[in-house]
């Protein structure tokens, strides 16, 4: 019986050793790793694939952002949802007077731009004006040339006698009652304190000596001035019946007066300030 339980035994060793050198024998038992072929690609190219994830990309933080905005919004409204009653009053207490004091700083802003408006139209009010006076003031001081409509006037030599200083005194005070208001005799500029007087030669004016035939321009309305001059039994009849003189007076709509006088230097007088 011995006997026969040792060849079961010996049996049984060989069929385990042979189940186990087979095993071994095997190319896939972990000794030696398989080599497969690589699976070929198929599908989308590189580029394709980098344009999807990139658009997948935008659109993932396009939906963060979103979120994030929602979220803010949320938040802020339970904020206000959370507050108490005397904090929402202090709140909207302030946001009045905020309201308040820029509603102040924006009537003083316009304030002070309708003043600074204001000052600049004064400004140029004030250089129109002192414009038109400089203006003004140059022509009755004989310190600028003039233009304009009016007459010539043309005196002779009397061929009875000498024209004296008080009638051609009296034809420029008849002029000036007539409206002229630039005048100039022979080549002296007629002022408001030019006068006229007799010399050894014929007359003179503002020191200023006078031959025949005399020329009197004058600028102003040519038919009041022409009346002034032609009036019956007036200072153009006294200078052809008592002294023998041709006297023609022109209209022109364009007289020009190009003398002009230099600032008289005042010893006495001063500008009030």
């Amino acid at each position: 019986m011995a006997g026969k339980h040792k060849d079961k035994d010996l049996l049984s060793r060989m069929h385990v050793q042979h189940a186990q050198d087979k095993e071994n024998d095997r190319m896939d038992t972990g000794s030696f790793e398989a080599v497969r072929s690589r699976p070929k690609r198929r599908g989308w190219s590189n580029p394709l694939k980098t344009r999807l994830m990139t658009s997948i990309l935008i659109a993932l933080l396009c939906g963060l952002l979103g979120f994030g905005f929602a979220l803010q919004v949320s938040n802020s409204t339970s904020m206000y949802e959370t507050m108490s009653e005397e904090e929402l009053t202090r709140l909207i207490t302030e946001s009045s007077t905020q309201v308040q004091n820029l509603e102040q700083r924006k009537s003083e802003l316009t304030s002070q731009l309708d003043s600074l408006k204001k000052a600049a139209d004064k400004q140029e009010e004030a250089e129109r004006i002192a414009k038109v006076n400089e203006e003004t003031s140059g022509l009755l001081a004989g310190r600028l040339p003039a233009r304009g409509k009016g007459i010539v006037i043309r005196i002779s030599q009397g061929s009875k006698d000498k024209v004296d200083a008080a009638t051609m005194f009296q034809l420029l005070e008849e002029l000036r009652i007539a409206g002229v208001e630039v005048m100039a005799l022979n080549d002296v500029r007629v002022i408001t304190s030019t006068y006229v007087s007799d010399g050894k030669e014929g007359l003179e004016c503002d020191g200023h000596s006078l031959e025949a035939p005399y020329t009197l321009k004058a600028i102003g309305d040519p038919q009041n001035l022409q009346n002034a001059v032609n009036i019956a039994g007036g200072v153009g009849s006294r200078l052809k019946v008592k002294f023998g003189s041709s006297v023609s007076v022109t209209p022109s709509n364009d007289v020009v007066i190009e003398e002009i006088r230099t600032d008289k230097a005042y010893e006495y007088a001063r500008k009030v300030e």
